[in-house]
């Protein structure tokens, strides 16, 4: 079982609305019986970025983190979404999903 977490702002809304859509889109895929979500606030969980096999934030990241964390946005505006799951699927498959 893979983990994923997703994280906004408030670890409310946003992340709550991408969480929705990323497991809708792994379930149309196939992805969703190895792969836990979570989700969190920006602030209390990028520390925690490295026991996550997977990183989808709406909000900013330090620098430091940008390399590791795929940005969510795109999912809440609805232009460049196929980017995103791309970007989920290569990681998936890069984890041997």
């Amino acid at each position: 079982m893979k983990k994923m977490l997703v994280i906004c702002g408030t670890g409310i809304a946003t992340s709550t609305v991408v969480t929705g859509r990323i497991k809708e889109w792994l379930k149309e895929n196939g992805y969703d019986k190895d792969v836990k979500m979570s989700q969190g606030k920006v602030s209390d969980e990028l520390k925690n970025v490295e026991n996550y096999d997977l990183t989808v934030s709406t909000t900013m990241v330090p620098d430091k983190y940008k390399d590791k964390v795929i940005n969510g946005v795109p999912l809440l505006t609805g232009m460049g979404t196929e980017k995103v799951y791309e970007e989920i699927e290569m990681k998936l498959k890069e984890l041997g999903l």
